[in-house]
């Protein structure tokens, strides 16, 4: 673990209680007098505190430095990424946050199936304690889409990944790809992106959806 997320680093000084308290010194076995490091994932400081005092049910820490210290991807690449199992999601979503995607636009595309929902609540928490983790110092944002008509017409730049003689390229301008869902795009959908904004990966085999993003991310960012 490379710090502990609590919304209230920075503080002077505060009190670690229930889940918190039991993975720092249960877990990690961290001991009164010794220093751990807090982020609050608002900006990028690491909060250095202090162990002053601890019992069985909660330690309280006190403030000794902070060091601005930003951990993030060459490029904030952003996601559209069509709605599929939600376990798959859960599954790969933090591989996506280590390799240092910035964004996820969940987005019901046409081929997705409806009844799949997502609970960010969820989502939110595995990207915490993902980040912890990894070290990044700015929480993956998330979002959810209507349609893909919709996302194309807030991220019009945005690149679709599909079939292409055209290979996403990593030293390519791009910032903002789709990638499909299960069963692919439909040929409405595709209309709503240019030639030239259809890449594909120099792959002869077909991924499956979790795969592409990772292949995407793995592509732009490391």
């Amino acid at each position: 673990m490379q710090y502990l997320y609590h919304k209230e680093a920075g503080s002077s000084s505060l009190i670690l209680r229930g889940d918190e308290h039991r993975y720092i010194f249960k877990v990690r076995r961290h001991r009164e007098g010794e220093r751990i490091a807090l982020r609050n994932l608002r900006d990028d400081d690491l909060y250095f505190y202090h162990i002053d005092a601890l019992d069985k049910k909660e330690a309280h820490l006190l403030l000794e430095r902070q060091e601005t210290l930003l951990i993030q991807a060459k490029r904030p690449l952003h996601l559209g990424w069509c709605v599929i199992d939600p376990k798959s999601v859960e599954k790969i979503l933090p591989t996506l946050n280590e390799l240092g995607v910035d964004r996820i636009s969940f987005i019901y595309c046409q081929r997705s199936q409806k009844s799949f929902k997502l609970d960010f609540k969820r989502l939110e928490k595995i990207l915490l304690n993902s980040s912890q983790q990894c070290g990044r110092s700015r929480l993956m944002r998330l979002e959810m889409m209507d349609s893909l008509e919709a996302f194309v017409r807030q991220y019009p730049k945005a690149v679709m990944l599909n079939f292409s003689q055209t290979s996403l390229q990593e030293q390519a301008d791009i910032f903002t790809v789709v990638v499909g869902c299960e069963g692919g795009f439909t040929p409405d959908e595709m209309t709503h992106f240019s030639p030239t904004q259809i890449m594909g990966l120099a792959t002869p085999l077909i991924l499956k959806s979790e795969s592409a993003v990772c292949a995407v991310a793995s592509k732009l960012l490391v």
